[in-house]
């Protein structure tokens, strides 16, 4: 099974997003590490990390505290 990220807005609704997937958590997270900038600015507001369908963590807020 592969890690990828679910977006979500605010209100946690689904919005669109790269369809990325990665083999272990270490590389999805180094990705989301690079890419959460560009995923707020078009418009997710949170993250969740799954591996399958299963959560792994979040939501997590891509705005600062």
């Amino acid at each position: 099974m592969d890690y990828r990220w679910r977006y979500q807005d605010a209100q946690g609704r689904d919005v669109a997003g790269p369809a990325e997937t990665f083999d272990g958590q270490t590389e999805a997270e180094d990705w989301l590490s690079d890419a959460w900038q560009e995923l707020r600015d078009a418009g997710a507001d949170q993250v969740t990390l799954l591996h399958g369908e299963a959560e792994v963590y979040g939501p997590m807020s891509l705005h600062g505290a």
